[in-house]
């Protein structure tokens, strides 16, 4: 938990300072466009090998080498001289412009993680998990003003204080290293010498990336950024006021994390993801109707409490399907895809913001979303981890 906390803190500063870094270092958008998405690729790339490799090394092993590779992408950043070194640093590195974790840690800390304690407490830890890197990234995202107020302050040039951001986001893998380093170093079973990382569970993790990538996509039509867009141009809405409502918006979904822990306990993992996340977006195709500026952040909010109680039972129910020597392979393949179907999206809904005012980007995604909440009833209502009785094989 403390090195999500760690990564998380990080991830959300550099996240808003890397574009504005380039644009500091005069790179045109064209190139922070080629960086932001070389970022998102080489990481993806980097969760698919890490997670298809895992069997092969030991977890401390694996997040060591990933740590240390967190603090040379960070140094790269503050040192790299131009456009291609900083492309080649985004490639290799492990810079995640996104707000989802798609980071080479992440297969490797959901296996142990469902290792550390019973099946019951699975989706409690889980939970906590996606707490503390929602609550540390929204930290991160406030210290993003940092260079700023250093330049300022002290008369440091503006390119000076943002450099020592990635020195800092270096620094955490640094701490990062020195956490790992008290894991125990364990040999790996014989049963993870099995010749292909997805085996018994092949049909089921290829199954979940797709109805994920398809929910995420929706997603993606009402990132942030374009989700306040629709409020600037349909109520004039201040900048200051739209942070406070974000800022609300996150809150209410962080603390539905806890809350999805109790109703997992009482009614399963697949009816808890189903049954939460459809009227949240019943509730997002409602928003455009909405007549006033106070109806739509009242039906926000609201969405807001429920639309994530599947991202920590999403994470354990994968994790309670697959066994164990496949955790690693079958987190890394259905987040990877997740994380890459958000990004395809936001160019069609600045399209649709562009051609109408009215928000057909949250109608459509919440059309999606149903879509994705229907299928996955109908396939995996009968699929039940282990703690909820047998159900179908994986």
């Amino acid at each position: 938990m403390y090195v999500r906390a760690l990564r998380g803190f990080a991830d959300g500063c550099i996240s808003i300072l890397l574009p504005v870094y380039l644009h500091a270092l005069g790179m045109a958008p064209v190139e922070i466009g080629v960086i932001a998405t070389a970022t998102l690729a080489g990481s993806g790339a980097m969760v698919l090998w890490t997670g298809m490799r895992a069997t092969h090394f030991q977890a401390r092993t694996l997040l060591l080498a990933a740590s240390l590779l967190m603090a040379a992408t960070g140094f790269g950043f503050a040192l790299a001289p131009g456009f291609w070194p900083l492309l080649l640093v985004a490639v290799v590195g492990t810079l995640n412009p996104s707000s989802g974790d798609v980071s080479v840690f992440l297969p490797i800390e959901h296996a142990l993680l469902t290792q550390s304690g019973q099946a019951r407490e699975r989706t409690a830890l889980f939970a906590r998990y996606s707490l503390t890197g929602t609550l540390s990234a929204a930290a991160g995202a406030l210290a993003a003003g940092a260079p700023a107020f250093i330049s300022t302050a002290t008369g440091m040039a503006s390119v000076t204080a943002l450099q020592c951001m990635f020195v800092l986001y270096g620094a955490a893998g640094l701490a990062a290293v020195a956490i790992y380093r008290g894991l125990p170093a364990r040999p790996r079973a014989a049963a993870k010498a099995a010749p292909s990382p997805l085996r018994q569970s092949r049909r089921h993790v290829y199954t979940l990336a797709a109805l994920f990538s398809l929910d995420a996509f929706g997603g993606g039509l009402l990132v942030q950024s374009l989700l306040a867009l629709w409020l600037f141009q349909q109520f004039q809405l201040s900048v200051a006021a739209a942070g406070t409502i974000f800022a609300c918006c996150g809150l209410l979904a962080a603390l539905s994390y806890l809350a999805a822990v109790r109703l997992a306990d009482r009614f399963g993992l697949i009816n808890t993801m189903v049954f939460t996340h459809l009227p949240s977006s019943l509730l997002l195709i409602a928003i455009p109707f909405a007549p006033s500026l106070t109806v739509a952040v009242l039906l926000l909010f609201v969405r807001s409490a429920l639309s994530q109680m599947d991202v920590p039972t999403r994470s354990s129910y994968v994790m309670a399907i697959v066994p164990p020597e496949e955790r690693a392979a079958a987190a890394s393949i259905t987040s990877v895809p997740r994380s890459l179907a958000a990004a395809a999206s936001p160019v069609l809904a600045g399209y649709l913001l562009g051609i109408s005012p009215f928000g057909w980007p949250l109608v459509m995604a919440g059309g999606l979303k149903i879509t994705y909440d229907v299928l996955l009833y109908v396939l995996f209502k009968d699929v039940r981890p282990p703690e909820e009785g047998v159900g179908k094989q994986t």
